[in-house]
């Protein structure tokens, strides 16, 4: 009789075992750890608060080029040796520092919409295609957070998404997804090095100087942000196109 266990040599007598398996320990069994259950759940309403709040960021946008031209012109009356500007300058210097502080709220909301709905969707392009993703989801969320990798990570768990959404017989360009993350990281750049010109600057020439690179980053942001839009109504519309297609499983 052939060994039970490795099915090539002879078992031992009055057994079922050769003798090789016989001493051998028992093969532990293998262990598997269950992936995390994902369904469809639909992004559109998600879909539709986050580019709401994106619109209201280039709303905000706006206003913080405004109150950053009304510094710039007082600064430069200020070179120029304008007379009588202090009252303007203490009126745009306070006007900016409330746009500034209405914006940081206004992208702390965004910040937590835009996660919530990229989560959303990267969960439903999991479904769409269980394979087609080179970072597990919960880097949908913690890839914005960690240094370094949060310059490529979110965009390469956009593509997978975009790839896994887009119709099955007819794959969409990434064409609008490297156009947003291009102007993101130019708008992250940007804003940092104006902030930490307009910190740092002590005379008016200097402050105008740092307004100028100030105005650069938010006309950069309005427009990074414009493109988000796009992203999240042509990515949203995608999915749900897609699920009324079928075949997915959906919880709508």
């Amino acid at each position: 009789m052939i060994c039970a266990r490795c099915q090539h040599f002879e078992a031992a007598p009055g057994g079922t075992l050769c003798t090789q398996c016989a001493v051998a320990p028992e093969p532990e069994a293998p262990q598997f750890t269950a992936a995390p259950v994902a369904w469809v759940r639909s992004p559109v309403g998600l879909g539709r608060t986050a580019a709401a709040v994106l619109g209201l960021v280039v709303v905000i946008d706006l206003f913080a080029i405004g109150a950053a031209m009304a510094v710039y012109d007082v600064a430069g009356d200020l070179v120029g040796g304008v007379s009588g500007v202090g009252e303007r300058a203490e009126r745009a210097d306070s006007l900016y520092s409330s746009v500034g502080l209405l914006r940081t709220s206004v992208l702390l909301t965004c910040v937590v919409v835009f996660l919530c709905w990229f989560h959303r969707v990267r969960v439903n392009a999991e479904v769409f295609s269980p394979f087609g993703h080179a970072k597990k989801r919960g880097w949908a969320i913690g890839a914005w957070f960690v240094p370094i990798v949060n310059l490529w990570f979110p965009r390469r768990i956009a593509l997978d998404i975009w790839d896994a959404s887009s119709p099955w017989d007819a794959p969409r360009s990434h064409g609008l997804v490297d156009a947003w993350w291009t102007l993101w990281l130019l708008s992250v750049l940007a804003n940092r090095a104006g902030s930490f010109a307009y910190s740092s600057s002590d005379t008016a020439e200097e402050i105008r100087g740092a307004v100028r690179q100030v105005l650069v980053a938010d006309v950069v942001d309005a427009a990074a942000a414009v493109l988000a839009i796009l992203v999240v109504l042509r990515l949203t519309r995608m999915q749900h196109e897609k699920v009324l297609r079928g075949p997915a499983t959906a919880a709508f």
